[in-house]
């Protein structure tokens, strides 16, 4: 071997020998280290049980809906003489909305009045009548009487037979009184006929001013000046509307409420409604139900009112109600993520003030979003709960806890 050869191993072997030791040392230090994070105990996240106030809800979607939608019908058939409105115009009730021209019906009006007349100088003749049969049977009758007087006063003196004719004409003038007297009260039945017949005209012309039946929005205009109206009756499905008019100053939200959720609707209970067009919250109540489950759906119509003074909500826009079922006042609470399902029944892992795990069943009430409510255990306000993961946590295991910053409360969910 070289001098030159030599003289590298000799370099080498001074060289490893202290590596060799560093590594060793390295290796007793590692070990040394391993032991004593096996002996610390393990840091688990914690959250306090407090009180809390929670709710739930069922969301449901429905779209606005008017308050009342109506085609604005006519009443009488005739042509538009004048049209005083459009689409988006806002009515009041009572608002004349057209004027409907009938020249048949003017002409019915004069006759009727003629009738009317007719019938009221018909009274005056009857009237005279009875006067000129009054004053023939009181002439008669004061005959008869002085005849019958006479002859009972002095017999024989007037024959019998001038006696009968005397009676005879006293009960034919009586008669004609009674004549004229029904021949009056025909003639006023006559004037009551004709006043009825023009004052059912007169109600029916009126229906040529056609007004609003509410206070609206107009969202449709059928006609205009000119058309021909056909009378809106039930046995002519053709007539053509003029107008539809919408009552959108309230607004109506039919919500179908499933059959579990039925017993816990109550009327004037007041909702959220959130629009997600306008990206806010509107306030409104629950009006009114069916109180009847439909048979096919299983669920029960159910009606929320929605004031809309400034008609921003438009019908047809959709909207999500958060329909409280249920509410709890200083419910006891721990966050969502602390329950753990995955056994028989729920529990919680609490840490004792010693630092020990202990394992608490627990009965559950109201769930939100963040929280949930205990109902029945032995947890109390304040205990600390594992949070979060619990893999390898056991009854009487030695812990760390750290405490997190508690969840807000969420917005109540189902």
């Amino acid at each position: 071997m070289t001098p030159i050869l030599h003289k590298h191993r000799r370099i080498l072997i001074a060289v490893g020998i202290p590596s060799m030791m560093l590594a060793m040392s390295s290796c007793a230090r590692g070990g040394k280290v391993e032991a004593s994070s096996a002996a610390e105990p393990l840091t688990v996240a914690v959250a306090k049980a407090s009180l809390t106030d929670l709710s739930s809800s069922l969301v449901l979607t429905a779209e606005f809906e008017p308050f009342q939608d109506v085609d604005v019908m006519a009443k009488v058939s005739g042509y538009i003489r004048q049209i005083n409105v459009d689409i988006g115009a806002r009515v009041r009730e009572g608002q004349l909305l057209a004027t409907l021209e009938i020249p048949e019906m003017q002409d019915d009006l004069l006759r009727a009045a003629a009738s009317l007349d007719e019938a009221t100088a018909v009274l005056a003749t009857a009237k005279d009548e009875l006067q000129r049969a009054e004053s023939a049977h009181e002439i008669a009758h004061l005959s008869y009487s002085r005849i019958l007087e006479v002859s009972k006063t002095e017999p024989g003196l007037i024959p019998q037979q001038e006696v009968d004719e005397a009676h005879s004409r006293d009960l034919v003038a009586e008669a004609q009184v009674s004549a004229a007297k029904s021949r009056i009260a025909e003639a006023e039945q006559r004037i009551r006929v004709a006043q009825a017949d023009q004052a059912r005209l007169k109600t029916m012309y009126q229906y040529a001013l056609i007004t609003a039946p509410f206070t609206g929005v107009v969202t449709r205009r059928y006609a205009n000046t000119g058309s021909l109206i056909q009378a809106g009756t039930s046995s002519q499905t053709q007539a053509m509307p003029v107008v539809r008019l919408s009552e959108n100053s309230l607004l109506r939200l039919q919500l179908p409420v499933p059959e579990s959720n039925v017993p816990l609707v109550h009327l004037g209970e007041p909702v959220d409604v959130k629009v997600a067009a306008l990206n806010r919250t509107f306030p409104g109540r629950v009006a009114r139900f069916a109180d009847k489950v439909d048979e096919s759906t299983r669920t029960m119509k159910t009606e929320v009112d929605v004031p809309n003074p400034t008609l921003e909500l438009i019908p047809g826009m959709y909207a999500e109600v958060d329909l409280i079922t249920a509410q709890r006042k200083n419910a006891l609470s721990v966050p969502v993520e602390a329950v753990d399902g995955s056994g028989d029944s729920a529990r919680v892992f609490t840490v004792q003030p010693a630092g020990t795990i202990r394992v608490v069943p627990v009965r559950l009430g109201i769930e939100t979003a963040q929280r949930v409510e205990v109902r029945s255990s032995e947890l109390r306000v304040g205990d600390d709960v594992v949070v979060g993961s619990r893999s390898g946590l056991k009854d009487g295991m030695k812990v760390q806890p750290k405490v997190i910053a508690a969840a807000k409360a969420a917005t109540p969910a189902s």
